[in-house]
């Protein structure tokens, strides 16, 4: 949970080779190498309507082309006003929603000669965010969406892979979710970390390790300069390690206060690891932008958060996780903290604290965001403000509110078709029968 370990990067790697480094930790090399890319081989416009993912910042001015798709025959469900649509029909062009509604209503704006994909008894839906997930690999990146992820935020990655998936993503859409990068974790521990960048080096002489505001603001500074989107810090331990206490504070108000500030100097909101009361309110009085974890956060916390705007991400899913472990300190920390985190869900809601689906998937295996939504609504919520967590409450979180989270005209061409009625079970957003990025089909999971 919250990052593994993953090996570092050839020591050839330098600040100019950025992208080509990471990339090659993330394979990205050999997926833009496959023979027959659709992307590398359609022409049209960029996978967005303002274009990719460039260095520093998701969504402005894209490299990689979108497909050309009509969606047509299923039940259209919009998240934002929860409308439905029967016999709907979605038109893509150049990776971007052209039209979308009845096929009464839009009559002969269905263009001819454009791949369809049939969608006959089934449901049709934006394509899902996970606003807070580890992805490594390019294999990782791949699996996710076929699991419905079409954007993401990063959780953080050891050696700035996750800034290549955004690449990958830039490059070969239907490879990679759109992704907010969040470069490499701010943490008193960097570990192997201290490698990924020359510019890290120097703080291994700091005996108590990175602590000091003139530490924070240099993990920081190198993050912004590699072309993180956001930053990802800690204030308690980690959950997911038998041996770490994660009601133990790390970070102090002054020590978060020093590393929002020097995001905020780049233009860039903070996500934080937060288990504890008191550290829950540490960080959000310290001005982060989303609170991750949050299994004790209290009621003054969610207050102040709905007062600010600040977003919780309770990633259920890690925690649920936690009690299937063969670990009995971890199965007991998970049986504990999950009844907790869906009761604090459920209060977070009821106040109007912004919520934002998050699988904090990491290590090789990538969890269905629609389990997360699944979880929201066990933990209280309406079904479709449940599936607004992952599409545009999540949306909203990532800056992307007006290109995802919605098949509306101008938005991604990113699509989840679905066995079933999503606002009568969300557990069908599991199993999607069929996944589009940027107007590409993709095999589903």
């Amino acid at each position: 949970m919250c990052v593994e370990n993953t090996p570092p990067p050839s020591g050839r790697l330098t600040r100019r080779g950025v992208l080509a480094g990471a990339a090659a930790l993330a394979g990205t090399s050999a997926v833009l190498a496959q023979a027959g890319s659709p992307a590398a081989a359609s022409g049209g416009a960029p996978e967005a309507a303002r274009g990719g993912a460039g260095r520093g910042g998701a969504d402005r001015g894209g490299a990689g082309r979108g497909g050309d798709l009509v969606v047509e025959g299923g039940t259209l469900l919009d998240p934002a006003t929860g409308e439905v649509t029967e016999d709907a029909v979605v038109v893509i062009t150049g990776g971007v929603v052209r039209a979308a509604g009845s096929r009464a209503r839009l009559g002969n704006r269905v263009p001819s000669g454009v791949p369809v994909l049939r969608a006959h008894g089934r449901w049709v839906l934006p394509g899902l965010v996970d606003a807070h997930i580890h992805l490594n690999t390019a294999a990782e990146a791949r699996d996710a969406v076929r699991k419905g992820v079409t954007s993401a935020r990063s959780g953080s990655t050891n050696f700035f892979q996750d800034i290549a998936v955004r690449e990958l993503a830039r490059q070969v859409p239907e490879q990679a979710p759109r992704l907010h990068a969040a470069g490499v974790f701010v943490t008193p521990d960097l570990g192997d970390t201290l490698l990924a960048d020359p510019e890290l080096a120097p703080l291994a002489r700091l005996r108590d390790g990175v602590r000091s505001p003139e530490a924070l603001r240099r993990v920081v500074e190198v993050n912004l300069a590699r072309g993180a989107d956001t930053v990802k810090t800690r204030v308690n331990e980690r959950a997911g390690l038998p041996e770490q206490d994660p009601l133990t504070q790390v970070y102090d108000h002054e020590q978060l206060s020093a590393i929002v500030a020097a995001a905020r100097r780049g233009g860039k909101g903070v996500l934080c690891h937060s288990y504890s009361e008191k550290g829950c309110h540490d960080a959000v009085t310290a001005g982060i932008r989303s609170l991750e974890h949050g299994a004790f956060v209290g009621e003054r916390t969610l207050h102040e958060m709905r007062r600010r705007g600040t977003y919780f991400t309770p990633t259920l899913t890690a925690i649920a996780g936690l009690a299937d472990s063969p670990d009995p300190v971890l199965a007991e920390r998970g049986r504990t903290y999950l009844p907790v985190l869906k009761r604090a869900v459920l209060a977070a809601h009821e106040l109007g604290v912004p919520l934002a689906a998050g699988t904090d998937s990491s290590g090789g295996a990538v969890d269905p965001v629609g389990g997360e939504v699944v979880l929201m609504h066990a933990a209280g919520l309406p079904a479709l403000d449940a599936l607004r967590t992952a599409t545009t409450g999540a949306a909203q979180l990532l800056g992307l509110g007006s290109t995802v989270g919605r098949l509306a005209r101008g938005h991604a061409g990113d699509v989840l078709v679905v066995d079933g009625d999503p606002l009568a079970d969300p557990g069908v957003l599991t199993r999607p029968a069929h996944v589009v990025r940027a107007g590409f089909q993709v095999q589903a999971a």
